[in-house]
């Protein structure tokens, strides 16, 4: 079985991505600001600082390869640019979940596959920061654990995901993947921040983080295929718009 090959204008997806902005993306500037990400305040001080110190050292690799990369090919910022507005359009489109949080695509799969999970680290950092300052998700004592579930840990598993299985499966199929999995573990990594933070009274972390994941897993899984399925969509409207700038990535297309 194969995807659909769909021929999509480079306009229609920017366009596209703009009106999901717009629609969304915006919303809570205009209304009450709700739970997104893991909220401001919500983690005690002690594990704010832990996921911070995990986040740090994939930040500094991130930015030292996105600047070789620029430097050594500069046509690639608008590409970088497009990982980091898919990624912010996506993340922003929330659902009600968890207490203290919530359930949304996140967009990290695509800019795995194009640049790896470093620079994604720096993509989507930068992404959460814009988020908590500017719209009210997620928060700045927590940027450092939203940014390893979303950042690094979601971009790592996809592109192993991407390393793994690309060119033994169909190109499609490997997107797909990809993009699902990216998301499923960045809310089994939420679920263990949080079941860490809050363990249950009698069940400890292991039944406080099957209580999270299952309340995830209620919105997440029909958001993962979707986003799994746009993000297909996309890259292939890439390799039909921008076969210039995928080669120059690697990205010669299937």
């Amino acid at each position: 079985m194969k995807f659909p090959r769909v021929r999509i204008q480079f306009k229609t997806v920017f366009w596209l991505l703009l009106a999901l902005l717009v629609g969304f993306g915006i919303q809570p500037a205009l209304a009450k600001p709700q739970q997104m990400h893991i909220m401001e305040g919500y983690l005690p001080v002690g594990w704010c600082i832990f996921w911070f110190v995990v986040a740090i050292p994939f930040w500094v690799v991130g930015f030292i390869q996105v600047r070789r990369l620029i430097s050594q090919k500069p046509e690639s910022r608008l590409m970088l640019g497009l990982a980091g507005a898919f990624t912010f359009v996506l993340s922003a489109l929330k659902m009600p979940s968890v207490t203290g949080s919530c359930s949304h695509p996140t967009g990290t799969g695509l800019g795995a596959i194009m640049f790896g999970p470093f620079t994604m680290s720096v993509l989507g950092g930068i992404v959460l920061l814009f988020q908590a300052l500017l719209m009210a998700h997620g928060g700045l004592t927590t940027l450092g654990a939203n940014t390893v579930s979303m950042a690094i840990v979601g971009p790592l598993v996809g592109w192993g995901i991407w390393m793994a299985l690309k060119g033994r499966l169909p190109e499609g199929w490997v997107v797909f993947l990809v993009a699902v999995m990216a998301d499923w573990l960045t809310y089994v990594t939420t679920a263990i921040q949080l079941a860490l933070a809050y363990p249950d009274p009698t069940g400890g972390v292991m039944a406080s983080f099957l209580k999270f994941a299952a309340i995830y897993a209620v919105t997440q899984v029909p958001l993962a295929i979707s986003e799994g399925i746009l993000t297909v969509l996309i890259f292939r409207a890439l390799h039909s718009n921008a076969p210039a700038e995928m080669k120059s990535l690697g990205l010669e297309g299937a």
